[in-house]
């Protein structure tokens, strides 16, 4: 019997190692908590970038983009001597004049044409930019067309409307919707497009006043902004 306890005893004792069941569920739960904490946080930076992406990109920002480019930069490279606001009555156009016999007042109206020059002026001037009769070679006409924005693009002569009031020129016209959907803001009700003019004369400063939608409503776009027109000629 001594001797088996000796034997026993020389017997090496086994170590066991692992986790009890309870260090397993305190160790899944913690787990658990950062996992979720983790989702939450990718799931939120995926919708504000989304929702970044969506304000960025959408349709009416797009919009309100390209109209205010177009617009500027028509009005910088147009003849500030040859520039006319129109008043709109259904399908005819006519001069927006001023209203009282102030000396300087402000003209509003539904349409602006601005006229300029597409041809590159050339050593032998061979078609004859430099005539002083002539103000411009094209003319580019920003109206509203129900509750969609347009340009019309066309040569000048004969220019938007021939013949000053009338029917709105279609012959070799090339037209660009700008806004599919505008509302007209209060402040702006004589029309989107105004300049100031000092006795009866405009001074070459046109602004736009709109805001675009989508057709729901729920996106809205406010543009205020106003171009320059720097070119005279003739001097």
């Amino acid at each position: 019997m001594k001797k088996n306890k000796q034997y026993f005893e020389k017997i090496p004792k086994r170590i066991y190692s692992g986790l009890t069941l309870v260090e397993v569920v305190i160790a899944v739960v913690v787990n658990s908590i950062v996992i979720a904490g983790v989702g939450a946080l990718l799931i939120g930076g995926n919708r504000a970038w989304e929702k970044c992406y969506y304000s960025a990109n959408n349709e009416v920002k797009q919009e309100s983009l390209v109209t205010t480019l177009e617009f500027g930069s028509m009005g910088r490279k147009s003849n500030r001597l040859c520039y006319t606001i129109y008043k709109q009555d259904g399908s005819k156009f006519y001069k927006a004049l001023p209203k009282t016999s102030n000396a300087e007042e402000i003209v509003s109206g539904d349409a602006v044409e601005f006229c300029y020059w597409d041809e590159e002026l050339d050593a032998a001037d061979s078609k004859n930019l430099i005539d002083s009769t002539k103000q411009a070679t094209a003319y580019a006409f920003f109206y509203r067309d129900g509750r969609k924005l347009k340009v019309d693009y066309g040569p000048c002569p004969p220019g938007a409307v021939p013949d000053g009031s009338g029917l709105r020129n279609t012959t070799g016209v090339v037209t660009k919707i700008l806004a599919k959907n505008i509302v007209i803001n209060e402040d702006s009700s004589e029309g989107i497009f105004s300049h100031s003019t000092v006795n009866g004369v405009g001074q070459g400063s046109v602004r736009i006043n709109v805001t675009l939608t989508d057709e729901i409503g729920n996106e809205k776009v406010e543009i205020m902004t106003s171009t320059f027109l720097r070119n005279i000629w003739p001097r």
